[in-house]
């Protein structure tokens, strides 16, 4: 059994993931949203293409320089290079912290059937000490909130996904493992702007009253939250200063001023719109002096461009890495205002 060498306190860990000039990639989907992206793509999927999948970007030269992490899913976690080498360790060698996926999807909230909430809280506890063991360093759960004009969320949806976070964060620093709280808010629908950035700060709000009802220590947890954007159906499209003064007003109402630092989803955006909203958002928190740091935690939005340069062919692989590296380092330019 290979064990990381990563032993800082969480506090130290969970300030390493919010780095200056880096972020996260997200490569924590499912088995079957990964099969999606490859078939997609042209690819037929199978457990060695999803291996190959992942290989391309861990691969990549000079990453760390733009990543201080990366999320795993359970069989990726478990997975090795092409020459046995185990991918927490390839990662941890190169100075990138493994994390882990530990959630277990959503379902229907039996009091909103309409809106969701996300389990895996039974038995957590015990499955994430096999994940300490290799290599995971943080943790990450995903609640997913649904807006539909004035009718959804409700807030006693708000309100239970918020208790399962707090209870989840709870777990993982007992475990030794920085939690990542991922409240999404979704873009899909034919909400408003505002609309999207009131359900933002009620939801990260609730989430942190959860939090300091629970025994969670907030200097060692991050968020990852939603930019505040019109709904997917709206017709609008937003100016990234529109997205970042939303947004940012919101995160400054709601996130208190002692956690380490906010990284951002790409929540359906394109590859182009999540970096320059990024980087709006990035250089009006310097502005308004923002008491966090704050960074990416993208999946399609720095992989997609590259899977589709590889379609699963070898002879593609130094281009889809050439493609790779240069929107990562778009976005940890544009992290920093650049």
């Amino acid at each position: 059994m290979w064990y990381c060498s990563y032993m800082d306190n969480i506090q130290t860990i969970a300030r390493d993931i919010v780095a200056v000039g880096k972020g996260l990639l997200a490569a924590d989907e499912s088995e079957k949203t990964a099969n999606k992206r490859l078939t997609s793509n042209g690819i037929v999927p199978s457990e060695e293409m999803r291996k190959q999948y992942r290989e391309v970007f861990f691969l990549t030269r000079d990453i760390e320089k733009y990543l201080s992490g990366v999320i795993f899913f359970e069989e990726t976690l478990g997975q090795s290079t092409s020459d046995g080498v185990p991918f927490p360790k390839l990662l941890s060698e190169k100075g990138i912290i493994p994390g882990i996926k530990v959630d277990q999807g959503t379902k229907p909230f039996d009091d909103s059937p309409d809106e969701l909430v996300t389990g895996g809280l039974i038995g957590l506890s015990e499955r994430l000490v096999p994940f300490y063991e290799r290599g995971a360093r943080f943790t990450k759960w995903r609640a997913v909130i649904r807006i539909d004009g004035d009718t959804l969320p409700t807030s006693h949806a708000i309100l239970e996904n918020a208790k399962r976070l707090a209870s989840y964060a709870h777990d993982a620093q007992v475990a030794g493992l920085v939690p990542i709280l991922e409240p999404e808010v979704l873009l899909e629908g034919n909400h408003s702007m505002l609309r999207a950035k009131e359900v933002l700060t009620e939801t990260l709000s609730t989430v942190f009253t959860a939090v300091d009802d629970s025994p969670v220590d907030r200097t060692a947890l991050i968020v990852k939250t939603s930019m505040a954007l019109s709904g997917s159906e709206s017709g609008k499209t937003d100016t990234p200063e529109e997205v970042a003064e939303q947004t940012l007003d919101a995160l400054m109402a709601s996130v208190p001023p002692n956690v380490p630092g906010i990284v951002f989803l790409s929540g359906g955006q394109s590859p182009d719109q999540a970096t320059d909203n990024l980087r709006a958002i990035a250089r009006l928190a310097k502005e308004k002096n923002a008491p966090w740091p704050l960074t990416f935690s993208y999946a399609r939005a720095i992989q997609s461009e590259a899977l589709a340069t590889w379609q699963g062919k070898k002879e593609n692989i130094p281009e889809a890495q050439k493609v790779f590296i240069s929107r990562l380092q778009r976005v940890s330019e544009a992290s920093m205002g650049n």
